[in-house]
C-alpha cells in the first residue's frame, strides 16, 4: 500500500502536521494554478493514499493570488486532442474529484482570487469552501468554445442550480463576494480565507473519523439514491456510527450534563 512519503509531487505540496491536518497547495502560481493533467494525476494519486494514512482533514490552498483558473488551455491547445483523448482527459478529472468528495476526510478549500471553469469544479468536490474579498466564481466555458468537463454539471449545478449554470456558461457571468455566498458557490466569506480553512479543519478533526466518514461520502452517494434507498442507506449508516465506540463518552458527557450545549451566536 502506497504511503504519503512515496507521493511523487511536482505540481502539488502535501504536509501533514502533527494533528492529523494536511496542507495540500496547488503551486504553479506562473499559470494561476491551472490544472493540466499531471496536476489532476497528483490529485488522484494525493486523494488515493490520504483516506488510509491518518489524515483528520485537509485544507486545500493555492499558491499567488489564485485559487486555480481551471484547464490549462495552453496544454490543450498545444496537445491537439482527439475526442476519445479529452475524454479521457475528463475521466481523470472525475476520478480525481470524487476521490476528494467521497473519500470520507474533509477537505476545506480555501479560495481566493479566480475559481473559475474546472477550478470551480476542483472547489465544488471539496466540503466546505471559505472565500475571501478577492474570490470570484465564472464558468466561461461557452466563450471559449468549450463544455464543462470535470462535473460542473453534477456539482456546481448542484449548488446553484441548473438556470444560474446555464447563464454562467451562456454568459461569462461573475459570482463574488455575498452573492456568491448566498447563491452556495462557498459557505464563507471572510477577511483570510486560509485562516479560516485551517480553523474548521481543525473543528472537523476533532470528531471522530468515523462520524467524519459518513459526513463527507454517506450524504453525497445517498443524493445520487432514490428517497426510499436512501432512507434505507441512512438508518444502516446511522446504525453503525451512532453506536461506535467513540461516540460513548460523548453521550455520556451531554447525559450528565459536562458537554458543551449548542447555543445561539452571540
Amino acid at each position: 500500500m502506497r504511503s504519503l512519503d512515496d507521493l511523487d509531487l511536482t505540481f502539488t505540496t502535501l504536509t501533514v502536521d502533527d494533528d492529523g491536518i494536511a496542507t495540500l497547495t496547488l503551486n504553479r502560481p506562473e499559470k494561476r494554478n491551472a490544472l493540466n493533467a499531471a496536476t489532476v494525476d497528483e490529485l488522484i494519486d494525493i486523494f488515493s493514499v490520504v483516506p488510509r494514512a491518518g489524515v483528520r482533514a485537509v485544507v486545500l490552498k493555492a499558491a499567488g493570488t489564485h485559487f486555480c483558473a481551471g484547464l490549462d488551455l495552453v496544454e490543450h491547445h498545444t496537445e491537439d486532442r482527439r475526442p476519445e483523448d479529452f475524454m479521457h482527459v475528463c475521466l481523470r478529472w472525475h476520478e480525481a474529484f470524487n476521490k476528494m468528495e467521497y473519500g470520507g476526510v474533509p477537505v476545506i478549500a480555501a479560495l481566493k482570487g479566480a475559481v473559475v471553469g474546472g477550478g470551480l469544479e476542483l472547489a465544488s468536490s471539496a466540503h466546505i469552501r471559505v472565500a475571501d474579498a478577492s474570490t470570484y466564481f465564472a464558468l466561461p466555458e461557452g466563450q471559449r468554445g468549450l463544455f464543462t468537463g470535470g462535473g460542473a454539471t453534477i456539482r456546481v449545478a448542484d449548488l446553484v442550480g441548473k438556470a444560474r449554470m446555464i447563464d454562467m456558461m451562456l454568459t461569462g457571468r461573475v459570482y463574488q463576494g455575498e452573492e456568491a455566498i448566498r447563491l452556495g458557490l462557498a459557505q464563507y466569506l471572510v477577511e483570510d480565507s486560509e485562516a479560516k480553512a485551517y480553523e474548521l479543519a481543525r473543528a472537523a478533526a476533532s470528531n471522530p473519523p468515523l462520524s467524519n466518514f459518513a459526513i463527507c461520502s454517506a450524504i453525497s452517494h445517498m443524493q445520487n439514491m432514490s428517497g426510499l434507498d436512501a432512507a434505507y442507506a441512512e438508518a444502516v449508516v446511522a446504525g453503525i456510527v451512532n453506536t461506535q465506540p467513540a461516540s460513548r463518552g460523548r453521550l455520556a458527557a451531554f447525559a450528565d450534563k459536562s458537554a458543551a450545549r449548542v447555543r445561539p451566536n452571540e
